[in-house]
């Protein structure tokens, strides 16, 4: 994936909001975004996903109120990631990932999928099911992108999705 430039002023936030791998700023995906720091290897976790940690009736009304930090951990309790102190948040979806978001025990992590250089942005998939799908438009300009936030394993379904509307008009 390459990396965007804009020649609008790009607000850095300070390295106690990200990490040493990681810094947050403007992002031409979406609003702001996680930036590769410094080279990071291949397999590399960059940051933990953190948050307060709710229950399924607490996620269910959270996201009705349009909450769009919340990852799944388990059967019982999700993770609201909307926090100040979660700078991981900012990273965006891309069909087209260079990195990825492990669950190890209770706790999320972002992991690179692949070696990244500094000033790259750092995208996972957010792994969306098709519920709804319309209202998740992407905007990660990958060549692959298929248009809406949505798992991989539904990329062929959105693809004919689309076909067939196209062919409908």
């Amino acid at each position: 994936m390459e990396t965007i430039t804009t020649t609008a002023a790009i607000e850095i936030i300070p390295i106690e909001s990200g990490n040493e791998l990681l810094e947050v700023r403007q992002s031409a995906i979406h609003g702001t975004g996680g930036y590769a720091r410094v080279d990071i290897p291949a397999g590399t976790r960059i940051i933990e996903y953190v948050g307060e940690r709710i229950d399924k009736v607490e996620s269910a009304k959270r996201c009705e109120a349009e909450n769009a930090y919340i990852f799944t951990l388990d059967n019982d309790c999700d993770l609201d990631g909307d926090v100040s102190w979660n700078p991981a948040k900012f990273i965006n979806h891309s069909c087209a990932p260079n990195c990825e978001a492990e669950w190890d025990e209770g706790r999320i992590y972002i992991n690179a999928l692949r070696d990244l250089k500094p000033g790259e942005e750092l995208t996972f998939n957010y792994g969306f099911d098709m519920e709804e799908y319309h209202e998740h438009v992407c905007q990660c300009r990958a060549p692959e992108c298929v248009g809406f936030i949505v798992a991989a394993e539904f990329f062929d379904q959105i693809r004919s999705l689309v076909a067939t509307s196209k062919t409908c008009i």
